[in-house]
């Protein structure tokens, strides 16, 4: 063998031998010549043998884990102690500076020869190359600026990245006998990625390790998938909307988003000859979610046919005979599954609700009989339900996406319920946030389940890591997952074993094996992937165990169901509580939404919950911690903890529901879920009596509405010292109306007054969220000058602020009243700003920026328009591009402080900050600039500014907000309500609507009573 060979031979059975862990080592001299001195981690494209790169870690992770500067000891670290990803200046998640990577090594004899130090790199910024200083024992070589990189391994380190290479020559001598140090550090722009790092005797990349292709097919025939001779699957278009859950149903015009495109097939592959017979094609329609039924003679699926906007469920025999329709209706129902006693459990959009942050349908649990009939909802939730699948137990395992007052984009775990609704309980990573957990299904012959996890808010048709969850070990633990794929672009797991997958992705149908490693069995012909068709849902055809059939104690004659809670006192995060302090659950409704706009909270909230909720009254609290009750069936019901003062002490942020008749029970608040019940009930003192009926609470409203309910106190005890002529301490507690919050709304929240959800995570420590911890009613006790409420009014402040703290107690005041909305159009999200064209604003946006702005600079930027705003990232452009507001934001964020909902008052205008501040005091403003900009209210600038205001509030009259004589919500909001039934079909355009009565009666509709279930 030559020198050549015999190198490559030597580095790749050195790296491949280290099992994709990463090698290092050290040599002195006399080694062969060819040989690296080190090797830290594996030339294979990929960063996966890091740090950081473990489940939740990322980037993100990189303060918390790692120190400046991080230390690599050769012959004593391990690959995972060196960051996959270095930042630079610009990564703020890297806090903002340069970081220093330092290699330590030992050497028996000073360096004589030159050496190269060859930095491999998987991935990088694309444009924000940084400058890369190595330094070698206190010498700086000559800087180089990194290469283009590929960024998508930044967000998926396991993934393969695009090879570039970095060499630097270290010149003889350089070295010396004993330790020596290399450092690396990025002195300007973002960040890299690493490869592999070597000390190397040649100026050239490491030979990349190319594992011997493996035959899975054959392989996986011999043993998990022997029996299996064809394959079921899906052949259609991807939808436009990139979000994992919006593959059918209708979104707004004006979005312009399709949820689906025309062209479907359902086929059959031949493992043995390659043929392909299709069973069924229709170019105009779409076809999904194949599943064949237990004896391998029938498949279950949907089908949209052309020309049909709905998706229904349909079954076919395996040779293509025998089609028949099960269900129909102005609904989509998708994703079905068949269950043990014959009858089919599925998603559908019957629950007729909208994605509380999207313009999209919702789709929940349902099943019918073998035929279609006696269709039943089995779930309450407010967002989606997917991907229902039997267990080996007869349980269904499924995707919950839920968000109580926390993150809208976190939360998408694994579930599990009975085939009836009964009991549903998280199964695995409600703790573990940022990630969607879809289409899990049981492994045959092991406890583990495969999933696909797909990064962060889910990407398009469930694409993700093909990952096995163990849940031996409960739903916590993060050690419980392993990452099977390279890359996240995989969909629709199938496992025969925990080593054999079979998977889809884009045109192809692909074999996995367990270390990632792929074999494409069959790849969409050329004429397919130019139309745009992809591969999904491959199905084996053989036949399965059918799974036992549970019996649960649901009874649908009746509307409640009752829950025992053992100890409110056991469970996550409970520290400082003292037992015999809670007293009572506030019982909390989380209504669903009829229609939306955009994928942001205003102007229900500023930055907090996307809901509303509904408040249904208290029940007792044993002194033992116990709580035994009745509650309402098929409802989205969440508690808070309350003390003697009725304070809150610790709050849900998921929901609960029992069934009909359903009796379950819960351990504790946030409980463990590993946690079982002690067997001997009559130790509880609830359980020693009859259910608690929940206690309404008198003389307050069910769902409040900030203007209707809470301003009117502000009025009476706050506005005399805290209003637009008289901010005292920059408080404005005026119930005036801003371009999209009143001022004292909009004040309230960015202030910090109220402790909300602010849409972040869940399980929050004790009295951190909620009435305990709102400066607001503190501010009422009695002690702040002569504010001194009633008890009703704190009462009513204080479950306004347990209810999510809203600004309107309706959503038909979604996507009205506001003056430079958001609103998905054109697929993307956009601001309003045609108030830039208005003349006297153009006029007044010029005024602004000569008198002002010479002075407010970015540190404390104006709005210069009622619909500018301010702040980093595009807010400064006329055509949004930056983050919409309900992006979490400290107090002191320029968005929040300097906010347009400050300055422009569109009931008083000549009121408004933005005229008051730089007002001379004997004027009569408030001079708050120091040395007043305007003398006088004559200054032409200063009426040129009031002339622009004039014109919002002229405009937000004419459209009308909520709380507005004579406003009606929009046409979108009025067709739902058609829709559903709940006005009538024939509703005149002009007829005023009462918005809190109709959405009264539409939650109403939604509710469980014993009638016949849907046909």
């Amino acid at each position: 063998m030559n020198q050549k060979g015999r190198f490559f031979s030597v580095a790749i059975a050195l790296i491949i031998g280290s099992a994709g862990s990463g090698v290092d080592y050290a040599t002195s001299a006399g080694l062969d010549e060819e040989r690296p001195l080190f090797v830290i981690g594996t030339p294979d494209n990929r960063a996966a043998e890091f740090g950081l790169t473990g489940r939740g870690e990322g980037y993100k992770a990189y303060l918390q884990k790692y120190k400046d500067p991080v230390v690599y000891t050769v012959g004593k670290s391990k690959p995972g102690d060196w960051p996959y990803i270095h930042p630079a200046l610009k990564d703020r998640w890297g806090g903002g500076k340069a970081h220093t990577f330092k290699i330590r090594f030992s050497r028996e004899e000073d360096q004589k020869q030159k050496l190269f130090l060859v930095i491999g790199l998987a991935g990088g910024s694309p444009s924000e190359r940084s400058k890369v200083v190595v330094t070698v024992n206190n010498s700086v070589l000559p800087a180089q600026i990194a290469p283009s990189g590929d960024p998508r391994l930044a967000f998926n380190p396991i993934g393969i990245g695009k090879s570039e290479t970095m060499v630097f020559p270290i010149p003889a001598g350089q070295f010396r006998k004993g330790e020596n140090t290399i450092s690396i550090r990025l002195d300007e722009q973002s960040w890299i990625i690493y490869d592999y790092i070597a000390l190397s005797n040649q100026a050239k990349p490491l030979p990349i390790a190319v594992p011997v292709e493996r035959n899975l097919l054959a392989e996986f025939r011999k043993g998990p998938m022997a029996g299996v001779d064809e394959i079921v699957f899906a052949v259609r278009q991807l939808g436009e909307d990139p979000h994992w859950y919006a593959n059918f149903g209708y979104t707004l015009d004006h979005s312009r988003w399709r949820t689906y495109l025309d062209g479907g097939r359902l086929c059959r592959l031949n493992l043995n000859t390659g043929k392909i017979t299709v069973l069924l094609d229709d170019p105009g329609g779409g076809i999904r979610d194949p599943q064949l039924d237990y004896d391998a003679r029938k498949i279950l699926f949907s089908y949209r046919k052309g020309g049909n906007p709905h998706y229904h469920l349909y079954e076919i025999g395996v040779d293509g005979s025998s089609l028949r329709q099960l269900t129909d209706g102005p609904y989509d129902d998708v994703e079905p599954t068949w269950l043990p006693d014959g009858d089919i459990m599925f998603i559908s959009s019957r629950c007729n609700r909208r994605v509380n942050c999207h313009t999209t349908q919702v789709g929940v649990l349902y099943r019918c009989r073998p035929d279609g009939k006696n269709i039943q909802i089995l779930s309450s939730n407010n967002e989606h339900d997917n991907t229902p699948w039997v267990l080996p137990t007869g349980q269904i395992l499924y995707t919950r996406w839920e968000y109580v007052d926390r993150h809208q984009m976190s939360f998408h775990h694994l579930w599990i319920t009975s085939p009836d609704g009964v009991r549903q309980t998280v199964f695995y990573g409600n703790m573990h946030p940022g990630i969607t957990m879809i289409d899990a299904k049981q492994v045959p012959g092991s406890r583990k389940v495969v999933a696909s996890f797909s990064p962060g808010h889910g990407q398009r048709e469930h694409n993700g890591v093909i990952t096995l969850v163990d849940p031996r070990n409960g739903p916590d633990d993060p050690g419980s997952v392993k990452a099977i794929s390279h890359g996240s672009d995989f969909r629709d797991p199938w496992a025969f074993s925990e080593q054999a997958f079979m998977v889809a992705r884009s045109t192809d149908i692909v074999l996995m094996g367990e270390s990632g490693e792929i074999q494409t069995v069959y790849r969409l012909p050329k004429e397919d992937i130019t139309a745009g068709l992809q591969c999904h849902e491959p199905r084996p055809v053989y036949r399965r165990q059918r799974e036992p059939v549970i019996t649960t104690p649901a009874d649908w004659n009746k509307t409640t169901g009752r829950l025992l809670l053992v100890d409110v006192y056991r469970g996550r995060n409970m520290t400082g509580v003292s037992r015999g302090e809670i007293k009572k659950l506030l019982v909390l409704e989380t209504l669903p939404k009829p229609m939306n706009y955009t994928g942001g909270a205003e102007p229900l909230s500023y930055g907090g919950t996307f809901t509303l909720e509904r408040v249904l009254g208290t029940i007792p609290v044993e002194p033992d911690g116990s709580a035994y009750a009745e509650l309402p069936a098929l409802r989205s019901l969440f508690f808070v903890a309350l003390d003697e003062n009725d304070l809150s002490v610790k709050r849900m942020q998921s929901f609960l529901t029992v069934m009909p008749g359903e009796t379950t029970t819960c351990i504790g608040c946030h409980e463990q879920r590993t946690m079982t019940p002690p067997f001997l009930p009559q130790k509880f003192q609830a359980s020693r009596r009859a259910p608690s009926r929940i206690e309404p609470i008198a003389d307050v409203p069910e769902v409040f509405d900030f203007p209707r309910d809470i301003q009117p106190i502000l009025d009476q005890y706050c506005v005399s010292c805290h209003d637009c002529d008289n901010p005292e301490g920059g408080i404005n507690l005026s119930g005036d109306r801003g371009p999209l919050f009143s001022l004292s709304y909009y004040t309230i929240t960015a202030k910090n007054l109220v402790a909300d959800g602010r849409n972040d995570m869940g399980n929050r420590p004790p009295r951190s969220i909620g009435s305990s911890a709102s400066r607001l009613l503190a501010l009422m006790d009695g002690n702040h000058y002569d504010a001194k409420p009633t008890e009703r009014e704190k009462r009513m402040v204080r479950l306004w602020i347990e209810t999510g703290a809203t600004y309107p107690g309706t959503y038909a005041a979604l996507g009205t009243g506001m003056i430079g909305g958001f609103e998905i159009i054109d697929r993307a999200i956009q601001l309003d700003r045609t108030d830039t064209n208005w003349p006297n604003v153009k006029l007044s946006m010029e005024a602004i920026q000569r008198r002002c702005c010479s002075c407010h600079d970015a540190k404390k930027p104006l709005p210069i328009s009622p619909s500018h705003l301010v702040g980093p990232d595009g807010y400064n452009a006329k055509v949004f591009r930056g983050m919409p507001p309900w992006i979490k934001m400290t107090p002191d964020d320029v968005r929040r402080r300097w906010s347009r909902d400050l300055f422009y008052n569109l009931t008083r205008p000549e009121k408004s900050c933005l005229l008051l501040a730089p007002l001379a005091k004997r004027a009569g403003g408030l001079q708050s600039c120091g040395t007043a900009v305007f003398a006088d209210k004559l200054d032409p600038d200063y009426q040129k500014i009031l002339a622009a205001i004039q014109d919002a509030k002229k405009k937000l009259d004419q459209i009308r907000r909520f709380d507005m004589p004579g406003f009606q919500p929009r046409k979108e909001w009025v067709c739902e309500m058609e829709r559903y039934g709940i006005l009538a079909a024939n509703h005149s355009d002009n007829a005023m609507i009462d918005v809190y009565a109709t959405e009264r009666t539409y939650w109403e509709s939604l509710w469980y009573r014993t009638t016949t279930p849907q046909r």
